[in-house]
């Protein structure tokens, strides 16, 4: 799929503001660069980690701090939740039953399902309510239960699974009050970046641009009845 400048974000209304969440991530980054160039696009809100004012996963505390200090700024049209982790300074994914640990586990489920989901209970406030918003959020194809078929990779599969329910229940409630949000979990695919770098093939990466050129586009063609779903950067519809 041909990627271009968000060119293509005909269905959300002139000058809505976006806020990407993860931003100094390669696919958040990614995404601020193809809405910066979109020129319907009127402001591009970007939290991170080390940004200002700093919104750390595993620090309830500065999800809801950014939230506030952003309340004031006017409604958001489009909310995207770019963040995750594989493997960090607790080891590399469980490939087998024995490997399981608390430690490796509660930091998979903070950054990949707690903090996205604490996250949306903050932000989702600050969404327009009776225009076109979306909500997109970076999951993945292994968080599938039916298209678990090569086992492996416990936290990180379950974190995601874990974060698909959250979103698909988010979605429901949501939809109460917003009824034009469409809310989607996303699978960016295998991307060139620090998340998947240890297990890609060279065959196989994706450059971050495009990718989040991808999801983007993907993100912006689902109808408000869409919302709650699983989709892949190709435009595949994923099974739960």
């Amino acid at each position: 799929m041909t990627t271009h400048a968000m060119d293509t974000m005909h269905s959300l209304p002139p000058n809505y503001r976006a806020l990407v969440i993860g931003a100094s991530g390669a696919i958040g980054a990614a995404m601020v660069a193809h809405l910066q160039r979109d020129a319907r696009c009127a402001q591009v809100l970007t939290l991170s980690r080390h940004g200002t004012p700093p919104v750390d996963f595993e620090d309830e505390a500065s999800i809801g701090n950014a939230a506030a200090q952003l309340r004031e700024q006017g409604p958001l049209h489009l909310l995207i939740i770019a963040t995750g982790m594989l493997h960090g300074a607790h080891g590399l994914p469980e490939k087998r039953l024995g490997q399981l640990s608390y430690a490796q586990l509660t930091a998979s489920f903070a950054i990949n399902t707690l903090g996205p989901a604490v996250a949306l209970a903050h932000f989702a406030p600050l969404l327009a309510r009776h225009e076109r918003s979306l909500v997109g959020v970076l999951s993945a194809k292994v968080g599938s239960i039916t298209d678990n078929r090569l086992g492996g990779w416990y936290g990180y599969r379950a974190s995601k699974a874990a974060l698909n329910m959250m979103l698909k229940t988010a979605a429901i409630e949501l939809a109460r009050t917003h009824p034009q949000l469409v809310v989607a979990a996303l699978h960016p695919g295998t991307v060139d970046s620090p998340l998947s770098a240890p297990f890609q093939m060279a065959r196989n990466k994706r450059p971050a641009a495009q990718a989040a050129g991808e999801l983007l586009r993907v993100l912006d063609g689902l109808p408000a009845h869409e919302t709650g779903s699983f989709w892949a950067y190709d435009g595949q519809r994923l099974p739960w």
